[in-house]
């Protein structure tokens, strides 16, 4: 027959789909896969409408083969076929879909469930044969043709002999170039890793030849390698069983074995889901941070699939940011899908979806943290710096989402408590929540403005990630209760008395902090004597919103900025350093200058600040301690 061209249109789509549209040429296996079992659907429905088809389900397959010395892969299968007419119409025109045709004329039954219906993904398989051959024959005719193209230039129809119904695709693979092996396609390994991929929840068995060691006939201890022909996909998946039928070791199985996972995941949750969004779930949450969870090049998101056909391994628009720690995968027909399964539409499913998703892992957090306190503690300590993140991003915009499912060290309790907690134990005419920030719990605990807290029985969170005090101030209050930092300059817990005592004081003795804070030029903004401090001499408190802690973060992240927050050097009005201070300044400020440099040093050592001249402080407290 003649060699046809193909439309103008569809030779602009044909360059597109071998050079831009395809990112990973392995999806054209997929597609194949897909269209072999959307022709097996087709004739099977028709034999459930019409009794002169005798044909089983169980009768069904797709076979793949290829051959090394010719250079060919084969994807075969025993649907419905197509006649010359089809194959011109579906083959010659790109994006003439017979899936979308067959889905559309029988729109009024239920089980029509088809999955290629854009007519486009047949063309992926030009990115890695430069030549394709499509037998095919339609059930109940006597008649096969094939359709045969190497490209651009057009293709060809020809009638050709054929013993069975269905379809033959035969693709001769490029040669290897410096950019990609196509070799990969004629190893029965990869072949059957990609698949499993992609392919391995197809309904229908698909079957390949394999060499596999078994015992000689007769022999208890010599092996030999022999072809045999096996089913390599799963048909079923675990997701689309019946739940009473799929136990707990069964999900841990799945899970383990397709998140290389050595330990079983902490919560599995699985839902089904109709209305505006159809869609099945299975997520996992795992029982340890990933090793690089919390590196740049992480990949968030859930597997999609389509009616058992992986669209995408990973999705990132299914997951927000703050829950990229949930692993699983998402199966929904509603899919829409642009001009391959590889690219997805920014549509109002996917949207649906991904909210709905984020529902249901937002509604089984606190579930666990309802129901089982020690589990949740358990994932907060490896993901709940991540819900911390959520809070901060995006401007606090998933704050009131997230703020209850946040937890904290309370140094009353010794425990984590959530916000509600806390708010509810507060003692008696406490109006603020309160909070410290360290490098850990124990060093926290050793901050001289907590052990004044610690004694009005007022209880202190305990911030010791990075992200902390970041997240709270974008939350600036929790039920009406504004959270305060103990470390800052204006917080006094004491009575109005007195406050105005210590106010008295401070203005008596300006002259030696004028002096005091002169020896520290910009290493403080201030100097004062202070009431909030029990048994310890000094401290350092900060002016405005960045913190003492703030700054550490800031200065360590790697850029070039720098940034101080303002101090104030508070001496503990009560302490016996506040005479030897006064006294120095009436009679030795040669030696005061010492004392405010050994005391300056000790609050910034305290709040876990470096200094600037160890030597110096160093030689200087040996010169005092030898006096």
């Amino acid at each position: 027959m003649k060699k046809k061209e193909f439309k103008a249109e569809s030779k602009r789509l044909l360059d597109l789909m071998i050079n831009s549209i395809y990112t990973n040429k392995d999806i054209f296996l997929r597609e194949l896969v897909s269209n072999a079992s959307d022709a097996i659907d087709k004739l099977y429905y028709e034999s459930l409408t019409n009794s002169k088809i005798k044909i089983e389900k169980d009768d069904f397959e797709i076979n793949v083969s290829f051959d090394k010395d010719k250079r060919t892969l084969t994807i075969t299968d025993n649907g419905i076929g197509m006649s010359e007419k089809e194959l011109d119409n579906n083959l010659g025109t790109i994006c003439e879909s017979g899936s979308l045709l067959f889905k559309k004329e029988n729109e009024h039954r239920e089980e029509i469930d088809v999955i290629g219906q854009f007519g486009v993904g047949f063309y992926s398989a030009f990115m890695v044969a430069s030549k394709i051959e499509v037998k095919s024959k339609k059930y109940g005719s006597a008649e096969a043709f094939m359709w045969s193209s190497e490209g651009m230039d057009g293709y060809s129809i020809t009638p050709v002999e054929k013993d069975s119904y269905g379809t033959e695709i035969v693709l001769y693979l490029k040669e290897n170039d410096e950019d990609f092996e196509y070799d990969k396609y004629l190893s029965p390994y990869d072949l059957e890793d990609i698949i499993k991929k992609y392919s391995n929840y197809i309904t229908y068995p698909i079957r390949m030849k394999k060499t596999v060691s078994q015992l000689k006939e007769g022999s208890k201890d010599e092996y030999e390698d022999v072809e045999k022909v096996e089913v390599i996909n799963s048909m079923t998946p675990i997701w689309k069983k019946d739940a009473k039928e799929v136990s707990e070791d069964d999900y841990n199985h799945f899970y383990t074995d397709t998140y290389y996972d050595y330990e079983k995941p902490i919560r599995v949750f699985r839902n089904n889901v109709e209305g505006k969004c159809t869609y099945t779930s299975l997520l996992f949450i795992p029982s340890h941070t990933p090793y690089d969870f919390y590196q740049k090049d992480y990949e968030k998101g859930l597997s999609l699939y389509s009616n058992g056909v992986m669209v995408m391994e990973k999705c990132p628009k299914l997951l927000p940011d703050y829950f990229s720690f949930v692993k699983g995968l998402v199966d929904s027909p509603d899919v829409s899908l642009n001009i391959s399964r590889e690219i997805l539409q920014e549509d109002r499913e996917v949207i649906l979806i991904a909210k709905s998703v984020e529902g249901k892992i937002k509604k089984e957090l606190e579930t666990m943290l309802e129901e089982n306190r020690s589990e949740y503690e358990k994932f907060f300590d490896n993901f709940g710096m991540q819900l911390k993140f959520g809070v901060y991003n995006d401007y606090g915009m998933h704050k009131d989402d997230l703020k209850d499912l946040l937890l904290f060290y309370s140094s009353k309790n010794k425990k984590m408590v959530t916000l509600k907690e806390y708010v509810k134990n507060m003692t008696e005419g406490q109006d603020k929540i309160y909070y410290a920030s360290g490098e850990t719990y124990d060093k926290i605990d050793m901050i001289p403005q907590v052990e004044a807290f610690k004694d009005k029985e007022y209880d202190v969170l305990y911030f010791k990630d990075y992200v902390d005090e970041f997240a709270i101030q974008m939350l600036r209050e929790y039920d009406g209760k504004s959270f305060v930092n103990i470390s800052k300059d204006d917080v006094d817990t004491g009575s109005e008395e007195e406050k105005k005592e210590l106010e008295k004081e401070n203005e008596k003795f300006k002259d030696l902090f004028g002096a005091m804070k002169e020896t520290l030029k910009d290493g403080v903004s201030e100097v004062r004597f202070t009431n909030r401090l029990k048994n310890h001499p000094v401290c350092l408190t900060s002016k405005g919103n960045l913190s003492i802690e703030m700054e550490k973060v800031i200065n360590a992240m790697p850029t070039d900025e720098h940034i101080k927050a303002e101090t104030i050097l508070e001496i503990n009005k009560n302490h016996p350093i506040a005479e030897k201070l006064k006294n120095l300044y009436e009679n030795d400020k040669a030696e005061l200058e010492k004392y405010t440099k050994v005391l300056y040093s000790e609050a910034r050592l305290i709040e876990g600040l470096s200094i600037d001249n160890p030597t110096e402080i160093s030689n200087l407290i040996c010169e005092l301690l030898s006096k």
